[in-house]
């Protein structure tokens, strides 16, 4: 049940993206809502039954940046976000998936931190707030950058000093 939840995401990124390219903000609100709510609950559904599978513990990470990320590009055609926010996070969010990658070839899956869970709340609340025309919804998407690279860091950290991987201090 959690991974449908996670697919959800991913399904209904089209729309919103869509619903934000034709000006219908309140449609593409509900359906931030609806996604920001099924990663709650795909979350809490997955430690209800013990941490969830492998394939949800990668499917949500993705799912979470194929939906966020399509909605920010939406934002920025319609003026209401920054390319530059788009950017930062875009080379995070690939950086991040390269190193999930190399953790996943030498058997380990790299599940999301506590800091990387803020990001993408914060990331939710910013979209939620920018598509109701709340200013504060930029700030939230700038310290979403903030959170974004501070758990990249904390990512790289557990990734070199892991067995599997290069084992630097």
């Amino acid at each position: 049940m959690a991974n449908l939840l996670t697919g959800l995401r991913i399904v209904l990124a089209l729309p919103t993206a869509i619903s934000i390219l034709s000006g219908d903000f309140l449609i593409a609100f509900i359906l931030t809502l609806i996604s920001g709510a099924s990663d709650l609950l795909d979350g809490w559904l997955a430690r209800l039954q013990g941490n969830g599978d492998g394939a949800g513990k990668l499917l949500d990470p993705l799912a979470d940046k194929v939906f966020l990320l399509s909605t920010l590009v939406a934002l920025v055609e319609v003026g209401k976000v920054s390319s530059l926010i788009v950017i930062l996070l875009l080379i995070r969010e690939l950086s991040i998936s390269f190193l999930r990658s190399l953790w996943a070839s030498q058997g380990s899956i790299l599940g999301a931190s506590y800091l990387g869970k803020l990001k993408t709340a914060m990331m939710f609340s910013g979209v939620l707030l920018l598509l109701r025309d709340y200013g504060p919804g930029i700030y939230l998407l700038w310290i979403s950058v903030g959170i974004a690279y501070l758990s990249f860091y904390e990512y790289i950290r557990s990734y070199l000093k892991a067995p599997s991987g290069l084992n630097y201090p």
